[in-house]
């Protein structure tokens, strides 16, 4: 298996592994791996996948999947690039995107929590073009929330690379880690 390139002998599992967002830019595009009657067994290649939901051109799913893949490296900030731009005073919107309970347990200082009231405002009247700054746990539902803004037009929108997990790790100890089980087990 390659980590570099995807391709079409890939079974679905090695493709999530080297691409965690490969299901949801499945779904996004052609409708598959988003529900029970139209998902996919980890073991069959993308080939595969695409003969069984009538996909034509299984080398335009695989650019597909590239181009999504390196769009999301793009969008990710690294924890230490967002400590320096908080450092400098950069102008910058930081959105907590995780559950109230999660928000409890541990924040990063002067992070937004998005509830659903507030993700309607952000929606509706916030101007799309400053600087925006999306966390999560890991790092994977804000890069969910980051695609879905960018599909609302936002323009300047990043997704913390590893969530707050890292930025503890790598920036500030003194916010607590948590396991994921246990955030939503309160």
């Amino acid at each position: 298996m390659s980590a570099d390139h995807i391709t079409k002998d890939m079974t679905m599992q090695e493709i999530l592994t080297v691409f965690p967002g490969a299901q949801r830019a499945l779904f996004s595009r052609y409708h598959v791996g988003g529900c029970s009657s139209c998902g996919f067994q980890p073991t069959e290649t993308l080939e595969q996948v695409c003969a069984s939901h009538n996909i034509p051109g299984v080398e335009e799913v695989t650019r597909h999947l590239e181009q999504t893949r390196e769009l999301e490296r793009g969008i990710q900030i690294r924890p230490e690039e967002l400590a320096s731009a908080l450092k400098a005073g950069q102008k910058l919107q930081l959105l907590d995107v995780r559950t109230p309970e999660e928000h409890t347990i541990a924040r990063i200082e002067g992070a937004r929590l998005v509830t659903e009231a507030f993700a309607g405002e952000l929606v509706e009247r916030w101007a799309k073009d400053p600087p925006i700054v999306l966390h999560c746990h890991l790092g994977e539902r804000s890069v969910e929330a980051a695609f879905f803004l960018m599909g609302k037009g936002f323009t300047s929108v990043r997704s913390l690379a590893g969530g707050i997990d890292a930025w503890s790790a790598q920036v500030d100890p003194a916010v607590p880690r948590y396991a994921a089980a246990a955030a939503h087990s309160k």
